[in-house]
């Protein structure tokens, strides 16, 4: 990470919290803890914080209306909710709200860093570069509408294939290498994860085959280049 990550973290159980508070801070988060939602939301406002964590049921405010007041504040801001209560009616709410995730309590610690990470790195990706439109040889890639064209041809893409090839067309004629894509979009490195991978490289080497100018070519155990010869 560039610089230390803020997380607001609103939980009413004070041993899980503190549990949690160092957790994180172990694995090098600045964090501050909060009880109810009105305290939290208070604190919100007069802090600076990259991502919120958010207990659903808590005193004086409950989960759901502190999610809908911050994101008024910052739209952009990411949020996870923790919940005893895993009916869809709630996440559906939840998820209306703006919010990223659920984790459903008992959880394991683990768990909740992957999701945060994985979240923060499709946060960053979104926001690496000013660049959002590529030229790879005879295609253009439209990274923000995931739309890849040729001549007049456009095929849309998942929002993992775009993110994939937009790691790929940042270090164009570079090597990325896996775990960096992994951690990136995936959130963690692990086999299945890197079976995915694979699976989402051999997509996008079917969509550029009309041009033999691209290559993504395969650097065994380190990452892929992806080659613009034109």
């Amino acid at each position: 990470m560039s610089r230390i990550v803020n997380i607001i973290l609103v939980e009413d159980d004070l041993n899980l919290g503190f549990l949690l508070v160092e957790f994180l801070e172990l694995k090098g988060f600045s964090v501050k803890l909060y009880r109810d939602g009105l305290t939290a939301f208070a604190g919100f406002q007069s802090g600076h914080f990259d991502f919120c964590i958010l207990d659903v049921m808590l005193p004086k405010m409950d989960g759901f209306t502190l999610a809908k007041k911050i994101k008024i504040l910052n739209t952009q801001i990411p949020v996870i909710f923790l919940t005893a209560r895993s009916l869809k009616e709630d996440k559906m709410k939840g998820y209306e709200i703006g919010v990223d995730d659920y984790i459903t309590k008992p959880f394991d610690e683990d768990e909740l860093l992957y999701k945060i990470n994985a979240i923060l790195n499709r946060s960053n990706l979104s926001r690496i570069s000013g660049e959002s439109i590529f030229q790879i040889g005879r295609f253009q890639f439209d990274f923000q509408n995931q739309l890849l064209e040729i001549d007049d041809q456009k095929r849309r893409l998942t929002e993992r294939e775009s993110s994939v090839l937009k790691l790929l067309c940042l270090s164009k004629n570079k090597v990325v290498r896996r775990e960096q894509i992994l951690t990136a979009i995936w959130g963690e490195n692990d086999y299945f994860a890197g079976r995915s991978l694979d699976v989402f490289i051999s997509k996008l080497r079917k969509y550029f085959g009309s041009d033999p100018s691209i290559c993504i070519e395969n650097i065994p155990k380190v990452g892929f280049i992806l080659q613009d010869n034109s």
